[in-house]
């Protein structure tokens, strides 16, 4: 079992549009997308785009696990403010700015990569550096708006340096979690329960997936006063937050 400090909650960055917004690469992969029967697309709040991506991720191979400080994979979501040549920066439904980082082999998952435009809604999953995201995948969420709805209906608390956390929890908390144990992450493993997460939290940014010793994930959220940690099950539903 792998043991760290848990790190204190870092503060969001404040939003500065560039004026100009440089014409971005394209010429990305785009992932295979199998179709989603629509009983499902409401199952835990997810998204059909997602839902599909999370077969995606399921079939395409196996995880590591991630070394212990500085970077981990995790992801984000929020509405397109600016391109550049190599990524975008976006903002989350809380106001924190994000800044992603594509490379040629960043895939884009229910659109092209031109599709990835001012306004357009992501889900952005890849390596997690403070609030710049190193992309492995982009998720196109057609009609989204950035998490705003799901972030104001489940009670996501924006950052407030003067205001406490506040001290509750939703559902359910494994009872094998413990603060600083477990072992982080990476790839399909961390970033299934990431989508999970953000359907329902949006807001923050999750900088790594801790993987508990009965098989359920805690999902790690900084910028954000609440929800702070989300557990997610073996089976890749929500169980709970606090």
């Amino acid at each position: 079992m792998a043991l760290w400090n848990e790190p204190s909650r870092k503060e969001p960055v404040s939003k500065d549009s560039p004026a100009a917004e440089p014409t971005r690469k394209t010429e990305r992969p785009l992932a295979a997308v199998p179709p989603v029967a629509t009983h499902a697309v409401n199952r835990g709040g997810l998204t059909g785009a997602v839902l599909s991506f999370m077969v995606v991720l399921a079939t395409a191979g196996t995880a590591t696990v991630a070394q212990i400080g500085g970077p981990a994979d995790g992801g984000s979501t929020g509405l397109v403010d600016t391109t550049f040549a190599s990524g975008f920066t976006m903002t989350t439904a809380t106001g924190i700015e994000v800044t992603v980082n594509e490379t040629s082999s960043t895939k884009t998952v229910g659109g092209q990569a031109s599709d990835v435009r001012k306004g357009t809604s992501v889900l952005v999953l890849g390596l997690d550096d403070g609030a710049t995201i190193t992309a492995d995948s982009v998720v196109i969420q057609r009609h989204g708006d950035g998490g705003g709805a799901a972030a104001k209906a489940n009670g996501v608390v924006p950052f407030d340096p003067g205001v406490p956390t506040p001290q509750k929890s939703v559902g359910t908390i494994p009872a094998s979690y413990t603060e600083g144990q477990g072992t982080i992450v990476s790839g399909i493993q961390a970033f299934i329960p990431v989508a999970v997460a953000q359907a329902r939290f949006p807001g923050g940014i999750v900088d790594r997936v801790v993987n508990l010793s009965d098989g359920t994930y805690e999902v790690h959220n900084f910028s954000i006063n609440w929800p702070h940690h989300v557990f997610v099950s073996k089976d890749f539903m929500f169980l709970g937050a606090e």
